[in-house]
């Protein structure tokens, strides 16, 4: 293994992020076969406190065989959260030199992201990216000033782990997750950060989980949760425009050109009035 090198290989869009238990290696093989854009070897709750040690091994040689198998394919190790007793461990030994990034889930202060960047100093992995997982209480409170912290370069909000930290129960309307899943999204968006969506744990209901994504799309979420590879091609479509919007989106735009060309400040297109709050999202849409 190559130490001390810099691995860019994430896609500029996580549309689907898969986990794999670290000490399930032969779940890890099979990680690409389904197509994510990304990864995650699980450190943390996939696998039990007995096991962790070992498992540390093995998400390091899965990576690195994963990494030169597919090397155009996005990376990722959980470790367990700063504060736990496994935490240093996982960061000084789990971490292959050929990550993409690490997860670092339950993250609630910008003095964990700082604890988390001291120790990836320490063990050589500075050069990975940091995925943030908000998934708390605590972590929802202080969203902002935790994906503000230059370190983190993406998140994701985990609606199970923040539902049993309030005492709450979960619903199929996931009415109550439905605000911090919002203010998380617009956390993301003021930091600047990518951000994922939360898990649909009912992995064989694909009508769920298409119409969990499409309301997470349509806050803000630029990618999901995958614990299932089945999973994996519902994210993929749902975050990825469509050829109907596509087609839309251009002729939304040459309309909207055209009516800047006679100085209109708003046009009528499709039974809606469009102005350049539309157009910049017609624009964003076509770059995706």
């Amino acid at each position: 293994m190559t130490e001390n090198v810099s691995i860019d290989n994430a896609p500029p869009r996580l549309r689907s992020l898969l986990f794999a238990p670290a000490s399930r290696p032969d779940m890890c093989a099979k990680l690409p076969r389904s197509g994510p854009d990304g990864v995650v070897i699980d450190l943390e709750d996939a696998v039990a406190p007995s096991a962790k040690a070992e498992a540390r091994d093995q998400a390091r040689a899965a990576a690195v065989e994963l990494h030169r198998l597919h090397p155009e394919l996005a990376v990722f190790v959980r470790v367990n959260p700063p504060g736990t007793e496994w935490f240093a461990a996982d960061i000084a030994q789990g971490l292959a030199a050929e990550l993409t990034g690490v997860v670092v889930p339950k993250l609630e202060s910008t003095v964990e992201v700082d604890q988390a960047q001291e120790a990836l100093l320490k063990a050589d992995r500075d050069h990975v990216r940091l995925l943030a997982g908000i998934e708390t209480a605590a972590g929802v409170d202080r969203a902002v000033e935790v994906l503000e912290h230059p370190r983190v370069d993406l998140a994701y909000f985990g609606a199970e782990d923040f539902i049993t930290d309030m005492g709450g129960v979960r619903t199929d309307e996931g009415l109550e997750v439905l605000y911090a899943r919002s203010h998380v999204a617009l956390a993301a968006r003021l930091a600047g950060v990518p951000i994922l969506d939360q898990v649909v744990t009912e992995f064989s209901d694909d009508e769920r989980y298409l119409a969990d994504a499409a309301l997470g799309r349509s806050i803000g979420y630029s990618g999901k949760l995958c614990i299932h590879p089945a999973q994996v091609p519902l994210a993929n479509q749902c975050f990825s425009p469509s050829p109907e919007e596509r087609e839309r989106a251009r002729a939304l735009l040459s309309t909207w050109d055209e009516a800047q060309a006679r100085g209109e400040a708003s046009v009528a297109f499709g039974g809606q009035m469009v102005d350049e709050p539309l157009a910049r999202r017609a624009r964003a849409l076509l770059d995706e």
